[in-house]
């Protein structure tokens, strides 16, 4: 049976790592797809774990071969999700959580269209700056600049399946693995699933 791939898109600040997190946690089931990127690593960061830190050559290099699925630049920095991974672990019947920008699932989507969509909002703009600012991660030109970019980001959530306000956050990730469940859910995903089950009907 092939996985469910889940697509998880918010503006920075809005809590989308911490979710996928705690959803994972909840659900060991799933799994994540690491991406590779050329912005350096944030206090906290392993190699491996949240990114795979590559400079930008390596990554130029890896585009020039076709090895990404989407690819995007945000802020400055590169993105990119590699194309093996995702239908490798697809292909083995595992439940993967893509983290990635609205453009990146634009591009995504249009070669996978049976992913699932989820864009996580934050309350308010002026929330989202202030845990920018509470994270103490970035420089005030930095929060001032991915403040602008995020009502641009949020002008893209009517291309996704589903939206989750975090405003609290216990709420959000039961939100979220609701979604999830669903998802797994449908008739022609417990068709495939329970075949037995389902050749009683007959």
């Amino acid at each position: 049976m092939t996985g469910l791939l889940i697509i998880i898109t918010a503006p920075s600040g809005a809590g989308k790592s911490s979710l996928i997190g705690a959803t994972l946690k909840a659900d060991p089931s799933l799994r994540c797809s690491i991406s590779y990127t050329t912005r350096a690593p944030r206090p906290g960061e392993q190699p491996g774990r949240e990114y795979f830190f590559v400079d930008e050559p390596v990554f130029l290099e890896m585009l020039e071969r076709g090895e990404f699925l989407e690819s995007a630049e945000v802020h400055g920095n590169r993105y990119g999700t590699s194309q093996k991974v995702i239908r490798e672990a697809l292909e083995t019947g595992h439940d993967l959580i893509l983290e990635i920008d609205w453009q990146g699932a634009q591009q995504v989507r249009r070669l996978m269209p049976e992913a699932l969509g989820v864009f996580i909002l934050p309350p308010s703009l002026e929330e989202l700056e202030r845990r920018m600012r509470t994270r103490a991660q970035d420089a005030e030109e930095v929060i001032r600049q991915r403040s602008a970019a995020a009502r641009e980001e949020m002008s893209h959530v009517g291309e996704f399946d589903y939206a989750i306000i975090n405003n609290d956050f216990n709420e959000a990730r039961q939100d979220l693995l609701a979604i999830i469940r669903a998802a797994r859910l449908k008739l022609q995903r417990q068709l495939e699933r329970y075949p037995e089950i389902f050749s009683l009907r007959k």
